[in-house]
């Protein structure tokens, strides 16, 4: 069985876990941390040397990290990740976009937000600064969602499923979603979805 080592609050490790709901695949999941120290192991360094979870392994002990190349490889064979060349290549163009954009402004301010360690790093300047470039990415996605009901067109793909967690988190971090009612819309849709769970469920053990 595929086993899944991620830290439950954090939303990259909860992609893998919701991806694997929607698909209705079991799986295991074995709770480790950036905050305690337990990615920074030597054995959890030899199986991936940047030391950051999700950390997927497969039955046979292959690994695979970051987690929209996990979802990618997840959704392989299944209506999540397009078969047509170009519409596969606009999934991975919002992919890219959550990780460099999105992810960066949305997740850092909640980080700074949430975790007293990082206190200290919530400068003014800082959290001004994610704020407005974290509102700039929701306003691009409220753009295209005016006109379609999923980032894969009119079936939400891997695509849907990378931007869903730290977009719904995104008032732990001070973002006022009422601003994005079409950002609102869409992740009312992706919770209607068959099998969504939300970022607190886990496996049966």
């Amino acid at each position: 069985m595929i086993t899944i080592h991620g830290m439950q609050d954090s939303g990259n490790c909860y992609k893998p876990r919701l991806m694997m709901a929607l698909l209705g695949r079991p799986f295991r999941h074995n709770e480790v941390s950036t905050r305690d120290g337990s990615t920074r192991t030597p054995d959890f360094l030899a199986r991936n040397p940047v030391g950051q979870c999700p950390l997927l392994e497969l039955e046979d002990g292959r690994v695979l990290a970051e987690s929209n190349a996990i979802l990618v490889f997840l959704g392989e064979g299944s209506p999540f990740l397009p078969a047509d060349p170009f519409a596969r290549a606009q999934t991975l163009r919002w992919m890219f976009f959550e990780q460099n954009q999105h992810e960066l402004n949305i997740a850092g301010r909640r980080s700074l937000t949430v975790y007293p360690e990082r206190a200290a790093a919530a400068t003014p300047e800082r959290m001004a600064l994610t704020l407005e470039s974290g509102n700039r990415a929701l306003g691009v996605m409220e753009t295209h969602l005016t006109g379609a009901p999923f980032f894969g067109g009119m079936a939400p793909t891997v695509a849907d499923i990378a931007l869903y967690p730290y977009t719904a988190s995104a008032p732990e971090g001070g973002f006022d979603l009422a601003a994005f009612p079409a950002v609102q819309s869409w992740l009312a849709r992706i919770e209607s979805l068959p099998g969504f769970r939300p970022r607190d469920w886990l496996p049966a053990a």
